[in-house]
């Protein structure tokens, strides 16, 4: 079961914060609050945290200071909580990289809607980078291979080893060729090289695949060629 979204919240007016904890939580939402701006940008580091609803006007920081510090290291989605109505405000907020803009007071049930709505621009931006080849999915921006919906722990050689599968599925490829692409960079490296990460790499997919490490797996060897992927496999 997938775990649900967990909402930060940086508000330092308790009532505010209250009302829109609860809000969120009673539309199945996870929430987490802090008063301070200077803890919100440590928490997004950490992970786990889905979206922020950032107040403006916070004690130790503003948060136009705390979003300008998200940016540089997260594209977590930012909603501005604010009783700064004018249209500079607004401005500056969306092209200091927030997402949205609600100005105080406001309806709860609006800003779920709004939550909502940015969480699912998110999935949809997430699973865009994802490109499907048969039962794999990869992607390539994140460095990141799914096998039947699994996500694969990979080394670096793992994943540019795969990845150079995935690009042409069927297609026998040599060591030489794994080799020129892959492990470019790597001064002390032979064909058993590409042998090792193959061997490894098919547990990571056996194990992925069935839980179990056994199975054929979808790395097929050609003995005397090289090897190939059934993307399908």
């Amino acid at each position: 079961m997938a775990a649900m979204p967990t909402i930060l919240i940086a508000e330092d007016e308790p009532a505010i914060a209250d009302t829109v904890a609860y809000a969120l939580r009673a539309e199945g939402l996870a929430v987490e609050h802090f008063l301070l701006g200077g803890a919100v940008a440590p928490r997004v580091r950490a992970g786990g945290i889905d979206l922020v609803v950032l107040d403006v006007g916070l004690p130790d920081m503003t948060g136009f200071d705390v979003c300008r510090a998200l940016r540089t290291f997260s594209d977590v989605p930012v909603i501005f909580l604010t009783a700064r109505a004018a249209e500079l405000d607004r401005v500056l907020g969306l092209e200091l990289g927030a997402d949205d803009y609600v100005v105080k007071p406001f309806s709860p049930r609006e800003l779920v809607a709004r939550v909502r709505a940015r969480l699912r621009r998110r999935d949809q931006v997430a699973q865009a980078r994802w490109q499907r080849i048969g039962a794999f999915e990869l992607d390539r921006d994140g460095l990141r291979i799914r096998y039947r919906g699994h996500l694969l722990d990979l080394t670096r050689y793992e994943y540019g080893l795969l990845e150079a599968l995935l690009a042409r599925p069927g297609a026998v490829l040599s060591r030489t060729q794994l080799m020129d692409r892959v492990w470019a960079d790597a001064l002390e490296s032979t064909d058993r090289t590409v042998d090792t990460h193959i061997k490894t790499l098919r547990a990571k997919l056996r194990v992925a695949a069935d839980g179990d490490g056994g199975g054929e797996g979808p790395i097929r060897t050609h003995r005397g060629l090289g090897y190939s992927l059934d993307a399908d496999g």
